[in-house]
């Protein structure tokens, strides 16, 4: 079978085979000598900055640096000027990889990588998905994703979906009429392997449950499910793998800079340490000790178009105890740092303990198939949800009893059942979010 995936790349200026020669090379490093390339591509890429991307010296205020922990920690809103200005020299807009991101923190922005940068990115996603032996260029993938409207970008995406072995479901319809399609597809075609939103996965899989049906039963050419984007509950993952009948991978990543982390073979949420370096820090910006929740700040140690370096990426994880320099496990991500509630008693509150709490009552019986909560005042909260047929007082004063237990009294809750929730317009559901300044 002819390589289009990699052909493609190839074309578009992207040299894939030598950034999976490079791959390869940086995965048979001993352990004893990693934490040495390590320190190596850190200088090396700050050194490259500040030497040539005069935004970078601006931000760090000199054009030397001796100390990696004084380097100051950029966020999303260090780049909101337009991105010639934010290019290292040799760079244009017309020989780099130019994307945005979604926007889905609030703080959306077009950013850029070098070519060798971006081929490094695809070979490290290849690498992951072939742990499961999936190979972009055969294996035929049910992708759950939104895309661009317009006619130029929807095409472009539509033709990377021809090259990249993939069919695509579009997002913004999640009704019993639009998974019924879906079905059928399953039907007919042999998927491999399924990619895509968490949110709109389960709604398939509850869709699935209602029908009794087993995908995989009628695509038994189905192997695995990696999810993305958004949060991963444990109780979501046990029904799709009941009703997909394969196993769900997790990933976790960020467009503007890698694959940061994906499940492995033996469950375990590994970090990419190839090409990224990941910190935990606290509210002060010091590392914390492996095993301590705090900011995720990532550096791209490859990236010489644009500088991530000591990047916040607005997440809030830990590294797991057993983690080594060449292989981190994320023990745990815990969200996005803007997805706290400011409680009327001062306490801080991730958002989606709320979501949690509140799932685990009103999902119970089946009927509720999704919901976002609000903080509409510091002590007022919106829950939107669809279903069958309203939520019971029984169930309601239940939700206000954990609300009490697991956080605290006076809290008010308001529960509105809509025909359909509200996406952005990538197709993301932003599970929960703060109006309160």
């Amino acid at each position: 079978m002819i390589s289009i995936f990699n052909l493609s790349l190839q074309l578009n200026g992207f040299p894939i085979k030598k950034a999976e020669a490079e791959l390869e090379k940086i995965q048979v490093i001993p352990e004893a000598d990693f934490e040495r390339y390590i320190l190596q591509k850190k200088k090396e890429i700050v050194d490259y900055h500040l030497k040539n991307n005069d935004s970078y010296i601006e931000f760090v205020g000199k054009s030397e640096f001796e100390d990696w922990n004084c380097l100051p920690i950029m966020t999303k809103r260090d780049f909101q000027k337009p991105l010639n200005e934010r290019l290292s020299k040799g760079y244009t807009t017309k020989n780099v990889y130019v994307n945005k991101t979604s926007g889905s923190s609030g703080d959306p922005f077009v950013f850029a990588k070098d070519k060798y940068c971006h081929s490094l990115t695809w070979a490290t996603i290849v690498n992951r998905f072939g742990w499961f032996g999936i190979d972009f260029n055969s294996s035929l993938q049910a992708r759950f994703y939104g895309i661009p409207l317009g006619f130029i970008g929807n095409t472009k995406e539509r033709i990377k979906d021809f090259l990249s072995n993939r069919y695509r479901f579009l997002i913004f319809d999640l009704s019993d009429v639009f998974f019924e399609t879906i079905l059928l597809k399953f039907k007919k075609k042999k998927f491999e392997y399924i990619n895509g939103y968490t949110s709109s996965l389960v709604l398939f899989a509850k869709f699935l449950k209602k029908k009794n049906v087993v995908l995989n039963s009628i695509c038994p050419s189905l192997k695995y499910c990696m999810v993305t984007s958004e949060m991963l509950f444990e109780k979501d993952k046990i029904l799709m793998e009941r009703q997909f009948g394969v196993p769900i991978i997790n990933e976790y990543g960020a467009s503007e800079l890698d694959l940061i982390a994906f499940q492995n073979t033996n469950n375990e949420w590994q970090v990419n340490s190839e090409t990224l370096y990941v910190e935990i820090l606290d509210e002060s910006n010091n590392v914390l000790p492996i095993g301590k929740e705090g900011r995720i700040v990532i550096t791209s140690l490859y990236n010489k178009a644009h500088p991530f370096i000591r990047y916040d990426i607005g997440d809030i994880g830990v590294l797991d105890e057993k983690s080594t320099i060449k292989k981190p496990i994320l023990k745990k991500l815990i969200g996005r740092t803007n997805d706290f509630a400011i409680l009327p008693s001062g306490k801080k509150s991730p958002g989606l303990t709320f979501y949690y709490i509140t799932k685990s009552i009103i999902e119970d019986d089946g009927n509720v198939k999704e919901f976002i909560i609000k903080q509409t005042k510091i002590d007022t909260f919106e829950v939107e949800y669809v279903s069958e047929k309203e939520l019971t007082n029984s169930q309601i004063q239940n939700i206000d009893k954990a609300i009490v237990t697991y956080l605290e009294s006076g809290l008010n809750f308001t529960f509105n059942r809509k025909e359909k929730l509200e996406r952005s317009k990538s197709g993301k559901l932003k599970q929960f979010v703060s109006l309160v300044k």
